[in-house]
C-alpha cells in the first residue's frame, strides 16, 4: 500500500534498501532539479564531507548510498538516490533527501514530488509519496524527506523545509565545508575534481549550533519578532535583499 504523506508525517519502513525518486514536470522556464543526500550522525551533522552525495560526488565511499542518472518518464523528469539501509554503519543515524534547483527558484518547478520505493523489488508500487510544495517561492533547495533510525528499524518522514540559500546553504548547515579558493565557482574551475572537499575551509555558520533534538538546523538567524520554533522545521525565510551567498566552491559547479 502506498502512503500519501502530509508534511511532518512519518511511516515505518520494512524495506532493507530504498530508492527515493524526485519527479517533476519540465517545460519552458522550469529550472532543472538535482537530488542529493546527506548521511548524518546522531548530532545531525555529517561525519565528513564524504557523507554528501550529490551531482559532483554521486557515490558514497561505502557504496551504500548513490545517485542514479536522470531519466525521462512519460511527461516527467526524475532524479534518484538509492540507499542500502540495512548495511549502513550504526554511526549513520539519518539520511536526508534533498532537492536543489538550477537557475531559478522552486516557485517555477511544477509537480515536484518524492516517491519512495523498495529497491529490492521490480515494478512495485511506491511505499510513500509526498508532494513537495515551496512555502515562500524563494527556495532554491528543499529537504524533501528523511530516512531515520527508530529502534532496530528505519522510518521515512516527509519534511518540505526550504532554503533560499541553495545547495551551498543547505550543505553548510549540516557541516559540509566549502572550498572558497580564488577563481573557483566559475566555468574555469575544474568541476570534475571533488577531492577539493576534503580539508576545505569551512564557511562560517550563519546561525547558532542546532540542537538535533529540536528538529532540523534553520537556515539563517531568526529575524526580530520571529521565534525559532520547537520541533519540526520552520518555513523558509523570505531572503533579506542585502543577503549575499558565501563564495561557492568548485565542488558545487554543476558539470
Amino acid at each position: 500500500m502506498t502512503h500519501a504523506m502530509l508534511k511532518g508525517s512519518n511511516v515505518p519502513l520494512d524495506a532493507t534498501a530504498v530508492r527515493a525518486v524526485l519527479r517533476w514536470t519540465p517545460g519552458a522556464g522550469v529550472p532543472d532539479v538535482d537530488a542529493s543526500a546527506l548521511l548524518l550522525g546522531p548530532d545531525a551533522r555529517v561525519r565528513s564531507d564524504e557523507d554528501f552525495v550529490f551531482y559532483n560526488q554521486p557515490r558514497h565511499p561505502s557504496g551504500l548510498v548513490r545517485r542514479l542518472p536522470k531519466k525521462r518518464v512519460a511527461d516527467h523528469l526524475t532524479d534518484t538516490v538509492e540507499a542500502d539501509l540495512s548495511a549502513l554503519e550504526p554511526s549513520v543515524d539519518q539520511v536526508v533527501l534533498a532537492a536543489s534547483s538550477d537557475g531559478d527558484t522552486f516557485q517555477h518547478v511544477r509537480d515536484l514530488r518524492i516517491l519512495l520505493y523498495d529497491a529490492t523489488l521490480i515494478d512495485a508500487e511506491p511505499l510513500a509519496v509526498f508532494d513537495v510544495q515551496p512555502e515562500t517561492g524563494a527556495e532554491t533547495a528543499i529537504i524533501c524527506g528523511e530516512l531515520y533510525r527508530r529502534g532496530d528499524g528505519w522510518k521515512f518522514r516527509a519534511v518540505g523545509q526550504g532554503y533560499p540559500t541553495g545547495l551551498v546553504g543547505l550543505a553548510t548547515d549540516f557541516g559540509i565545508s566549502v572550498d572558497d579558493g580564488e577563481g573557483s565557482g566559475n566555468d574555469s574551475a575544474d568541476v570534475g575534481e571533488t577531492s577539493a572537499m576534503a580539508g576545505a575551509p569551512a564557511v562560517p555558520a550563519a546561525r547558532p549550533t542546532a540542537d538535533p533534538a529540536q528538529g532540523y538546523p534553520q537556515s539563517g538567524a531568526a529575524r526580530p519578532g520571529q521565534q525559532q520554533g520547537y520541533g519540526y522545521p520552520q518555513p523558509a525565510l523570505v531572503p533579506d535583499p542585502d543577503f549575499r551567498l558565501p563564495p561557492m566552491g568548485p565542488q558545487f559547479a554543476r558539470p
